[in-house]
């Protein structure tokens, strides 16, 4: 029960970005290509709406949903971690037409092929934890 929650904003936030054609391979192509804003306008968005909740977060010293203290541990600024996990990342996306969040939406809308994608997503998360000591962070 205490997941169900969890499971109906998954599902708002799935059709939301469905009918936003956020997990369209053609939006995200014209993307790549520099040929459209619709989906800067979206990640920008995100982005601006992210900040400022954070720093909502931060002020008010609000508590998660179920009542325990939100920490946001400050992290070490370097170029090298940036550089190289943003290229692996934008590289991932441009192959696949997939980010993570969307590749779950897609499986939900019928598209099967994208367990490829996901399992390669599983198993890249799994060697990064086998070799995160060795990475700059």
């Amino acid at each position: 029960m205490k997941f169900l929650r969890y499971l109906l904003i998954g599902t708002v936030f799935g059709i939301t970005l469905a009918k936003a054609e956020v997990i369209s391979w053609f939006r995200i192509y014209e993307m790549f290509k520099f040929q459209s804003f619709h989906m800067y306008g979206v990640i920008g968005s995100a982005v601006l709406v992210g900040i400022i909740v954070i720093q909502i977060i931060k002020r008010n010293k609000l508590k998660s949903i179920d009542g325990e203290k939100i920490i946001i541990a400050p992290k070490q600024f370097s170029w090298a971690r940036y550089l190289i996990g943003g290229s692996i990342f934008g590289l991932g996306w441009a192959m696949t037409g997939a980010c993570p969040g969307p590749m779950f939406i897609l499986l939900g809308n019928g598209v099967g092929v994208i367990l490829v994608v996901i399992a390669s997503a599983v198993l890249g998360t799994y060697v990064y934890g086998k070799i995160r000591h060795k990475l700059p962070h």
